[in-house]
């Protein structure tokens, strides 16, 4: 009996690990210039099987304490950070999600969009780029613990 219950654990374990090596949780986003933990987003997977993030909480603004997208243009103008989607379409290929898009709420502009988790999924690799992944910029975000 206790063999067969070593060897569910093993089987299941490989499992456990993928679950981490995943972009879909919430994640503390920390700005690629100052360092500082700006939002909470959580990225989660849609009825067409890609991925999106909406942003869950902002923790450090310029604009106070709920702020609003001024630099959006169209449906997003105006609205509030908190609870707007910043990433969609993102797909599976190998350890990464591509070809999808993000919403940078700091300047309202859409970049396409990679993400790759690193360090067996405690980490996460986000970039936007403009036309070629080269001419882009990175942020690392940390996943959040879970409760």
């Amino acid at each position: 009996m206790r063999t067969k219950f070593i060897l569910l654990l093993l089987a299941l374990l490989p499992l456990s690990a993928f679950a981490q090596n995943t972009p879909v949780g919430k994640w503390r986003t920390i700005d690629d210039k100052t360092g500082k933990v700006k939002s909470i987003v959580e990225i989660y997977e849609t009825t067409d099987g890609t991925l999106a993030g909406k942003v869950v909480q902002v923790l450090d603004s310029d604009k106070g304490p709920n702020p609003l997208c001024d630099a959006c243009k169209g449906a997003n103008h105006n609205k509030p950070i908190t609870g707007m989607v910043i990433a969609w379409g993102l797909r599976h290929e190998g350890n990464t999600w591509d070809d999808g898009r993000i919403l940078d709420p700091k300047n309202g502009k859409v970049y396409s969009a990679k993400m790759t988790p690193v360090e067996q999924g405690a980490k996460l690799e986000v970039r936007g780029y403009m036309g070629f992944s080269l001419l882009g910029r990175s942020q690392t975000w940390v996943r959040e613990a879970a409760n």
